[in-house]
């Protein structure tokens, strides 16, 4: 017997609702065993973001090459990378990796709060070196006007910035709208030259919306390593998170945005 592995590169949040923690919730709730590779740890909480503190690249290729060696994936999410010599030895790593995994990149930019979260001059090495080998690339509204150079304020825009954002090197790509407030929110799926695919939803009213981004692109990762498809992998990760924002709308943590709840099933989080 195996576990169904994953793993996760991203940043640590020291308040439990997005990043690592986010990523090893979603993984644990949907059956599969989580494994970690921490970038930066950030000192912030639901109100936002204090202070980034980058990990070595050298201790980030240890961790690594200690997953991969001994706890081999099925599957990787990749969530924030705030320096360049950090996309370079990730880069490195997943070529020297001798087996093909479905690898999820979030580019991580902004946090819920607005905080900026990453180096100019990382933006031009994400999309140089990790949008050739990677799976599919999961950016929000804000992140994907960044990476396509467009303003984005309906979804014929999504679907544009998401044409660009092909054409940068991305095999595929998920544009998300939920920065794009009304009754029905869409997601947009490209693939290639496919045509694109929109997914929609009923908005959900909810403070709780820290680590939604991180969420859903580890429920991806963790769909495909179960076996699904690209596409399925992603229904079924918005369902996921359609019911882990309904299930946290009212819960109160913190005083600013705070998490959804990863475990209201098979789970439930014991609230007093």
């Amino acid at each position: 017997m195996n576990y169904i592995n994953v793993l996760t590169i991203a940043g640590s949040d020291s308040g439990g609702g997005a990043g690592i923690q986010a990523d090893l919730k979603t993984f644990s709730a949907l059956g599969c065993f989580g494994t970690s590779v921490i970038t930066a740890v950030t000192a912030q909480n639901t109100m936002g973001v204090r202070s980034v503190h980058g990990i070595p690249a050298e201790m980030i290729k240890d961790q690594l090459q200690a997953v991969l060696d001994d706890i081999a994936p099925v599957a990787i999410k990749i969530g924030m990378i705030n320096r360049a010599e950090v996309v370079q030895v990730i880069e490195k790593e997943l070529k020297t990796y001798n087996q093909y995994v479905p690898v999820i990149l979030d580019p991580v930019m902004v946090a819920t709060s607005g905080d900026r979260l990453i180096e100019p001059d990382t933006v031009i090495e994400l999309v140089g070196k990790l949008f050739p080998l990677v799976t599919l690339v999961t950016p929000n509204i804000d992140e994907a006007i960044i990476l396509s150079g467009q303003e984005i304020h309906n979804l014929a825009d999504m679907i544009t910035a998401g044409r660009k954002i092909i054409g940068k090197g991305a095999k595929a790509v998920l544009i998300k709208g939920g920065h794009l407030i009304g009754p029905i929110i869409y997601d947009v799926f490209i693939s290639g030259n496919d045509a694109p695919v929109v997914l929609e939803s009923a908005f959900i009213t909810s403070k709780n919306l820290h680590g939604t981004g991180c969420t859903l692109s580890s429920a991806i990762a963790a769909e495909m390593a179960k076996g699904n498809a690209l596409l399925v992998a992603i229904k079924n990760a918005k369902d996921y998170i359609s019911q882990a924002l309904q299930a946290g709308c009212e819960v109160k943590t913190g005083k600013g945005n705070g998490p959804l709840n990863h475990f209201f099933e098979p789970l439930k989080l014991i609230i007093q």
